[in-house]
C-alpha cells in the first residue's frame, strides 16, 4: 500500500483531534455510560443507548484517524525548494483569464481538502491542472461547464 501525502499542518490537526477523542470524549462517554447504568434497566434506558452509540462513533473515528496517520507521508512544505513550481502543499495565487478574478488555493491531501477554506485536494482536476506549472504559466482547467484558463501569478511554500 502506498503512502498518502499529508501536509504537516493537516497531520497536526488529525493528531489534535485524536488526542481530544482519546483524552476528552472517551472519558465523558465512559462516565455517561456509568451514570446511565446506575439508573437501572438498560433495555429501556435511552441515555444508555445514546451513550453506547456515541461511544461506537468515537471509536470508529479513532480507528479512522489512526489508520490515516499510519499511512501518511507527512510533507513539510516550508522545507521544499521546488524552484517556483506548483507542487503538493504549496499555495498558488491565480487569475482567471476571462473574468480577471483572483483566487488563492493551497494544494493539500485528500483528507485535508476544504474548498470553503481554499484547500484543494492534489487529486482534484483543478490541482492536477496546476501541478508542475510555474509562475506566469497558463493552466487550463477542464470542468463540466467548459475549459477555464488561469494564469499562475504567485507560488508560495508556507
Amino acid at each position: 500500500m502506498s503512502k498518502t501525502p499529508l501536509t504537516k499542518k493537516g497531520a497536526q490537526s488529525l493528531k489534535d483531534e485524536l488526542d481530544d477523542l482519546r483524552n476528552v470524549k472517551r472519558p465523558k462517554i465512559t462516565e455517561a455510560i456509568a451514570d446511565a447504568r446506575a439508573h437501572g434497566d438498560l433495555k429501556e434506558n435511552a441515555e444508555y443507548h445514546a451513550a453506547r452509540e456515541e461511544q461506537g462513533l468515537v471509536e470508529a473515528r479513532v480507528r479512522d484517524i489512526e489508520a490515516k496517520l499510519s499511512n501518511a507521508q507527512v510533507v513539510d512544505v516550508s522545507n521544499l525548494d521546488a524552484n517556483g513550481k506548483v507542487v503538493f502543499g504549496c499555495t498558488v495565487e491565480l487569475e482567471n483569464i476571462a473574468t480577471q478574478e483572483h483566487i488563492c488555493y493551497t494544494i493539500v491531501g485528500e483528507d485535508e481538502a476544504d474548498i470553503k477554506n481554499n484547500l484543494i485536494s492534489y487529486a482534484s482536476p483543478f490541482a492536477k491542472a496546476l501541478i508542475g506549472k510555474e509562475e506566469g504559466d497558463i493552466a487550463e482547467v477542464r470542468a463540466p461547464a467548459g475549459v477555464s484558463e488561469y494564469e499562475i501569478t504567485e507560488v508560495r511554500y508556507e
